[in-house]
């Protein structure tokens, strides 16, 4: 089978910023090519000590998508083409340009297997389903993930920055409501955490799959991870689903953008006392989030930093 390729040019410093917009249309498992050296983290995390050298970082980046032949092409592009445009208004994306073509089956879904290995966050241990836990690691909270086709492995800082509040804030018995979950990387370390139950939301139907089968191969019992698939922002399904006055923490890991437009809807659903914790938030669009958090009536009490990602945490009277 052939897939059409969808290439993006654009600059180093966009790429996080547009592979997370891109995941939040759907598209997953972005291809990139850039010249950037790889830190002594990415070597250990490839087992690799020494690579040959490669062409001088220019800052330019290719993201490469690709998509089965039976996906519409058409509105793919022009999502892809708001994406950029919306993104080019506050960020330097380089040249932007999108090009077209095709290419020969291959396993993309599997591939990436070969650079993601088991890894820690404090003492949280992420495992995946192909390798084995050590006697030394034994001891830590484990938590097995394979991704899939749905975002989030633990890897990316705005993830790591969001389990360190939860091991912060979060209260054996808690409810939690984890907007954008992905692969169910944050419920499952609620779950670990002594979470009750959790209440993920995300557009990707992926999803859905991939708790199951995360929750599945964490051996937890599938009924204290509920998915609901809509958007929560503008949905009155999904509004009435996720319901009222119910959470103790709420956890939203996306675009600084999206959390804007989420965050008026957020206090409604936390108890009294209950934490918002959002990650996704480069660091210029910190203000904007924190604006929006006051602006909904809750207090911001904890800013965390990681690399160049910002994680605000507030709570409601």
């Amino acid at each position: 089978m052939k897939w059409n390729r969808i290439t993006i040019k654009t600059t180093t410093e966009a790429e996080d910023v547009i592979i997370s917009a891109l995941a939040d249309i759907g598209i997953e498992g972005v291809e990139i090519i850039d010249h950037q050296p790889l830190s002594e983290q990415d070597k250990a995390q490839m087992f690799v000590d020494i690579l040959p050298e490669g062409p001088e970082d220019d800052g330019t980046a290719m993201l490469n998508c690709y998509l089965e032949e039976e996906q519409d092409l058409d509105s793919t592009l022009e999502a892809v083409r708001r994406v950029l445009d919306e993104i080019r208004t506050w960020m330097d994306i380089g040249e932007g340009s999108i090009m077209l073509s095709d290419t020969e089956d291959k396993d993309w879904i599997n591939n990436w297997k070969e650079y993601f290995h088991q890894f820690t966050v404090d003492d949280f241990l992420i495992v995946p389903s192909w390798e084995e836990v050590g006697p030394a690691d034994r001891d830590k909270m484990i938590i097995h993930i394979d991704p899939g086709t749905a975002f989030g492995t633990g890897m990316h800082e705005t993830t790591q920055l969001v389990i360190r509040q939860l091991r912060r804030h979060l209260q054996p018995g808690a409810r939690m409501l984890d907007v954008g979950t992905g692969s169910g990387i944050l419920g499952i370390a609620a779950l670990l955490l002594g979470a009750e139950h959790i209440t993920g939301t995300d557009l990707d139907p992926c999803a859905a799959s991939a708790v199951k089968e995360n929750l599945q191969a964490n051996n937890m019992d599938e009924s204290r991870f509920a998915m609901i698939l809509g958007n929560l922002i503008d949905d009155p399904s999904v509004q009435e689903q996720v319901g009222y006055d119910r959470y103790d923490i709420v956890t939203a890991n996306i675009l600084a953008d999206v959390l804007v437009a989420l965050t008026p809807e957020i206090p409604a659903r936390m108890k009294h006392g209950a934490y918002y914790i959002t990650s996704g938030i480069l660091e210029g669009k910190q203000k904007d989030v924190e604006d929006a958090v006051t602006a909904a009536g809750l207090k911001v009490c904890d800013i965390t930093r990681q690399g160049e990602w910002v994680c605000v945490t507030a709570y409601k009277d």
